[in-house]
């Protein structure tokens, strides 16, 4: 539902105080002992991924961690600094640098091919601006997943990020949009945004053998994804690559039966799912920042009233 300036304000001014917003701390290195033998699957969305960090910060609080973790664009995004340790950090990533030019810009885009800035996003903020804890992700005992696209063969492929400094093409190349950035090369290979082949990775997580798995999405309940309009310009921008052609020709259909593959699930109690109930007024690309904190809030309340579910689900109580 669209806000007022001040319906926004008023609900900012509501808003309890979350200290961990404000002050990068060192990861707390998660422990053999805090992780659940199961999937986590997350869903991208761009910056609605804001709520995504807000569910995180609540199974961090909870120390709720798991085997596998299988993250999609800006999902893979969130996972990095989840399973640092880092509370918070994600939340943090998506607000704080909206006005940085070489952040998400058009000029950014124009300049460079990146509408989010490679150097930006990818060395300054992890590197210098909100330090990413390399060392205390990697004692991660635990894997985790982003998806990508395989130019060439129109697949999705699972990478694994075990050393972020490795491996961070990898991630960008899970968060890189077809039309708005630029192609991602990784071991010689060509790819581009894990959304384009595999939204939700939940038969990913099946496969790999997990009895319980929780999936974290960004659409709301009831959504419904319809064909792109950009498939036009994927064509003519992509030729070399009918593979992914296709994914985006069909990627409304695969994405809705995949939805209905969950609830189906879910209602048979095989699959914990943690969703928006209502539609949020924040776009993919979101520049109100008090927009953004107001979908994070609604993601760690949504957590912490399913969280009793989610632990007899786990088995946890």
């Amino acid at each position: 539902m669209k806000q007022t300036e001040t319906e926004l304000n008023a609900a900012i001014a509501a808003l309890p105080e979350r200290d961990w917003l404000y002050e990068n701390k060192p990861g707390v290195t998660v422990k053999p002992s805090e992780v659940v033998r199961g999937g986590l699957v997350v869903e991208g969305g761009g910056m609605k991924g804001v709520y995504t960090a807000g569910v995180m910060d609540v199974l961090a609080e909870e120390r709720i961690f798991f085997s596998d973790n299988y993250g999609v664009s800006a999902g893979a995004c969130n996972l990095v600094s989840h399973c640092a340790g880092q509370k918070g950090r994600a939340c943090r990533v998506f607000s704080n640098y909206l006005e940085y030019k070489d952040y998400c810009s058009l000029h950014s885009l124009v300049t460079t091919g990146d509408l989010f800035g490679k150097e930006m996003v990818y060395d300054r903020i992890p590197n210098r601006l909100d330090p990413f804890d390399y060392e205390s992700y990697r004692a991660y005992p635990g894997n985790v997943y982003a998806v990508v696209t395989n130019l060439l063969t129109g697949k999705a492929e699972y990478k694994k990020i075990k050393d972020l400094r490795r491996d961070m093409d990898a991630l960008r190349a899970s968060a890189s949009l077809p039309l708005v950035s630029n192609i991602v090369y990784v071991d010689g290979l060509p790819y581009l945004d894990g959304g384009c082949s595999d939204s939700i990775p939940v038969i990913r997580s099946l496969r790999d053998g997990n009895k319980k798995t929780v999936v974290i999405m960004t659409k709301e309940v009831g959504y419904v994804r319809k064909p792109s309009s950009n498939v036009g310009l994927i064509r003519a921008k992509y030729h070399r690559y009918p593979g992914l052609v296709r994914d985006m020709a069909r990627r409304h259909v695969m994405y809705n039966k995949t939805v209905k593959f969950i609830e189906e699930h879910e209602k048979k109690g095989h699959i914990f799912v943690i969703r928006p109930q209502e539609k949020s007024n924040v776009g993919r690309i979101e520049k109100d920042q008090r927009k953004l904190r107001l979908l994070y809030e609604e993601g760690y309340e949504e957590a912490r009233r399913v969280m009793p579910q989610l632990k007899e689900y786990l088995g946890l109580c």
